[in-house]
């Protein structure tokens, strides 16, 4: 299926050229009801999307566009564990992983909720045991440290969780993360720790991840050079499901919590790849990030297409990539605690929709995947909301607005919000050349120095935007926007029909590293490489002599 030769695309195609010069100020002026007609809720969470170069019949004709793809079905099919990831035959039941209705998930004619609700038994019996000071140290001391070794999805997410629930960490317990094989990441990670009372927890799948073992084989010399080979078996824990491997490495077995295939990286926070946020900010606090990734998945399931929060977020993404020829988005939290938010939204993002191929194996003639960025405001306005106000690029703009903070005592929140509100504001409006005529004629401008000055200051507008907005960052709510995101790259996925859900552009460079890392470490004859890599090779070889 090619979406562009559909009725609904041309049909879109053709709603574009009417409106892609209407502005969205003079929409706000006509319609006194536009944020009533653009927002939808979830739960406590709110989408504002009136800030959209849309119209009720934009909204319309996208929501065809979902229909003609059959958008509901394809929910179903997730949720019921139906193998869409057609290019490695597995379902993809990240959504089971939080299912807190437990009604059965079937893969392969297997119930798949007893073995999830298992791992989530055995995750909390030992972050139990661990907070309780039953599990001790090699010498008898409690663990205050947690240390994740893993990279991509197996870091990114639950680092990003651990930063977000921080005003949730359990007193006397701190967590880290390694995830680069730069031996700077672990080395200055482990010069702060004791290894006494260290706890690492080494997550990878296979157990054969090249930077996750190098990394976990680096920590373990580390630690025996304070305790024995049998005591690290009291420093090690494992997520994987290469039980051999795991022992082999001096892990017992029984401290080996499960992951299973039908969990892709990107989407594993919510399964024992979670065993750091349970044990930084209790197992209770996870169980409840759970409940609200629930609630977001009950809604996308359950809610009409016009009325689905992921959908409407997905389809707005398609508006502006395809008709718009936009290229990026940028995801602005407002709230300190979400520095990483935009990291793992890339992960999640572009790993699942940079796809140049669609699930026939058919080369697109379609735009996919934006390129997703973004930092905490306000420090991106003082960086680089220069270009998405003034810049030539279209670029839409998530922001992400808490309205209560955790440090009430600090009374800095009403400034960022009201930071947030002005650049959404800002961008929709823009300021024309009357309004700033008049503000130089005010400041005692004229003449050809007004004239000069003018255009600088003006700025188009008419630029999108959605405002996410909540009570606080709860871990309920936390899932829920995790969720959110994760939806709405399927239902992009879905319209442009490739497979959100595999990764096969990881794979080439982690095979070609194999092959060079051997011409890097000896000093015999290179191997056959282009001559840009085989000259880059003779080089670090000299420079090492240096």
């Amino acid at each position: 299926m090619t979406p562009i030769n559909i009725p609904e695309w041309q049909s879109l195609v053709r709603h574009y050229s009417d409106l892609k010069y209407v502005s969205m100020r003079e929409q706000f002026a006509l319609e006194s009801d536009r944020v009533h007609d653009f927002s939808i809720k979830s739960g406590d969470l709110l989408l504002d999307y009136s800030k959209n170069r849309v119209t009720r019949e934009t909204m319309s004709k996208l929501v065809a566009l979902a229909e003609s793809v059959d958008m509901t079905d394809w929910i179903e099919r997730m949720f019921t564990g139906e193998a869409i990831n057609n290019t490695e035959n597995r379902a993809v039941l990240h959504t089971a992983l939080r299912n807190r209705g437990n009604s059965p998930v079937m893969v392969d004619g297997e119930d798949v909720m007893p073995l999830i609700n298992a791992v989530l038994k055995q995750m909390k019996d030992f972050c139990n045991s661990v907070h309780s000071g039953q599990w001790l140290g090699f010498t008898d001391k409690k663990i205050t440290d947690i240390v994740n070794i893993g990279i991509g999805g197996s870091d990114l997410g639950p680092a990003m969780i651990c930063d977000a629930l921080e005003p949730y960490g359990i007193d006397g317990m701190s967590v880290h993360f390694v995830s680069n094989v730069d031996g700077t990441d672990l080395s200055t990670s482990l010069e702060k720790l004791n290894p006494e009372t260290t706890l690492f927890v080494v997550a990878s799948k296979t157990f054969t991840t090249q930077e996750t073992l190098t990394n976990a084989e680096s920590a373990r010399a580390w630690f025996l050079k304070a305790g024995a080979q049998q005591d690290v078996a009291k420093h090690f824990v494992a997520v994987s499901t290469n039980a051999e491997a795991v022992a082999a490495f001096g892990i017992d077995t029984a401290n080996m919590f499960e992951i299973w295939d039908w969990v892709g990286g990107r989407y594993s926070l919510w399964s024992a790849i979670g065993l750091p946020i349970a044990l930084y900010a209790g197992m209770d606090n996870f169980e409840r990030l759970l409940d609200g990734g629930h609630e977001m998945d009950n809604h996308f399931r359950t809610q009409p297409l016009a009325e689905n929060m992921p959908v409407i977020m997905g389809l707005l993404g398609v508006w502006y990539i395809n008709f718009f020829g936009s290229a990026t988005q940028a995801i602005v939290p407002y709230d300190h605690s979400l520095a990483r938010f935009p990291n793992h939204m890339q992960q999640l993002d572009m790993e699942s929709n940079g796809k140049v191929t669609n699930r026939e194996g058919q080369r697109l003639s379609y735009k996919t995947g934006p390129v997703i960025w973004g930092t905490p405001g306000t420090n991106g306005q003082h960086a680089y909301f220069q270009l998405i106000h003034q810049g030539t690029q279209l670029i839409p703009v998530d922001f992400v607005l808490p309205v209560n903070s955790h440090y009430p005592d600090l009374d800095h929140q009403s400034i960022l919000l009201a930071n947030g509100l002005a650049q959404s504001e800002a961008l929709m409006k823009g300021k024309n050349a009357e309004e700033v005529r008049e503000e130089l004629v005010k400041e005692g401008y004229e003449g050809k120095e007004l004239e000069g000055l003018l255009p600088h200051k003006v700025f188009p507008g008419n630029r999108p935007s959605n405002t996410l907005l909540f009570p606080k960052l709860t871990p309920e709510m936390l899932g829920q926007l995790v969720a959110l995101y994760e939806h709405k790259v399927f239902v992009q996925g879905t319209i442009w029909n490739i497979n959100s859900f595999d990764q096969w552009g990881v794979e080439l460079g982690k095979q070609l590293a194999k092959a060079i890392l051997p011409d890097i470490q000896n000093s015999g004859k290179v191997a056959v490489h282009d001559s840009s890599t085989t000259n880059l090779i003779k080089l670090i070889r000299e420079l090492r002599l240096k």
